[in-house]
């Protein structure tokens, strides 16, 4: 499999600008592919890293600078992705102060259709009380991992038909006396298809135990958010995280037009898998029910689902997030007590895979319609009028 390594620091490599199709391998032009890089140059960008995946059907975005976070991208002629306030990005993390505006600072650069939170934390910012006293640590909201640059970005082709096209990276979130955890990824698509995977390993570098958290937080705006447009999700429990989503929770699955001053809502979710495979799902469905995008993965590996719902005006950010998860974002304390929080021993590995579907016929949208309602019929959805333990602190 041809490789083309583009950045490692253990061996002082790094690439500014990269190209490579069918053709500067000596594979069949059809159907047509090309994968670039570029460095970003000017305002808060510059110095940000940019891979650009395009497998004839799918286009999107990869920045190893903040964390291997996918920017954005197309489908078909639908955007991917959303409208955020950060107009001027993909933002260099070294202009993003995690701790500012009491521990919200990871706003200032968020604008992307996909970015990890985590890994020693996510969800809402809290302080840590040390041992024996003395100064707390803020911890801020969804960690550190979305504002690391990769150490290692490799692109790999497989020279054999269906030609799979993967994107390599590597992201240390490790110092001393604390968090050493390193995310191996793969960002993966095949040309001529409407889908891409992002497999993740997270392996300890310490030797000694290491907690982590993770919750992929995928953001979609129009054309697939809209007013009407649904979330359709096999379901055993729905949550509304505070009294702002206990108010709104007879349209919890249901979008509202872009509305000005709109306060955010959040739904925790258990999801229902199907027994054969392991997987579950969950589809954002357009207004017009004619397309939509569609999140797979093993719920073992990602056990908790939250929906997040933004309906503000369009200049404020009309976007929603499905964010599958190992735990759900409330501050870590809570979900460490209720057993949210993963643990690694020295060496070991956890792994968490996904994928998404983008749909762009009616037909399509029916069948994952009739796959939900099959996985529905296995439980019983139960939707709680208030936040209740285990997933949320009651009122």
């Amino acid at each position: 499999m041809p490789t083309f390594v583009l950045t490692d620091v253990s061996s002082d490599v790094w690439q500014e600008t990269f190209a490579v199709d069918p053709t500067a391998i000596g594979l069949a032009e059809e159907p047509p592919w090309r994968v670039t890089k570029q460095r970003l140059r000017g305002g808060r960008r510059d110095g940000v890293d940019l891979v650009v995946v395009d497998n004839g059907v799918l286009r999107f975005s990869i920045v190893p600078t903040r964390g291997m976070g996918l920017w954005n991208g197309s489908c078909g002629g639908d955007r991917l992705g959303w409208d955020s306030p950060v107009t001027d990005g993909p933002i260099h993390p070294g202009l993003v102060n995690l701790a500012a505006n009491g521990g919200l600072g990871w706003l200032d650069g968020f604008d992307e259709l996909l970015a990890r939170c985590g890994l020693e934390n996510n969800g809402a910012p809290y302080e840590e009380r040390r041992a024996g006293g003395g100064p707390g640590v803020t911890h801020g909201l969804h960690g550190r991992i979305a504002n690391i640059p990769a150490s290692y970005v490799a692109v790999h082709i497989d020279p054999k038909p269906p030609h799979e096209i993967v994107v390599e990276g590597r992201v240390d979130e490790t110092r001393l006396f604390g968090m050493g955890v390193r995310m191996e990824t793969r960002v993966v698509t095949i040309p001529g298809s409407n889908r891409l995977e992002v497999c993740d390993e997270f392996v300890n570098l310490k030797d000694h135990p290491v907690e982590m958290q993770i919750l992929y937080h995928w953001n979609f705006g129009p054309p697939f958010l809209g007013e009407g447009a649904r979330l359709v999700a096999p379901s055993r429990a729905v949550v509304p995280r505070d009294g702002i989503a206990q108010a709104a929770l007879a349209e919890h699955d249901v979008y509202r037009p872009p509305t000005p001053g709109f306060r955010e809502e959040v739904f925790f979710q258990e999801l229902i898998a199907d027994p054969t495979s392991g997987e579950t799902l969950a589809m954002l469905k357009s207004p017009e029910r004619d397309k939509a995008v569609v999140l797979r993965y093993r719920l073992d590996e990602l056990p908790a689902f939250t929906l997040w719902k933004n309906t503000g005006g369009l200049r404020d950010g009309y976007v929603t997030g499905l964010e599958p998860g190992v735990n759900y974002p409330n501050p870590r304390p809570f979900e460490k007590e209720r057993g949210r929080v993963a643990t690694l021993p020295p060496g070991a590995r956890r792994r968490a895979r996904m994928t998404l579907d983008i749909l762009a016929t009616a037909e399509q949208v029916t069948r994952v319609e009739m796959e939900t309602e099959r996985l529905q019929s296995l439980s019983k959805r139960v939707v709680h009028t208030a936040p209740i333990e285990p997933y949320a602190a009651p009122l």
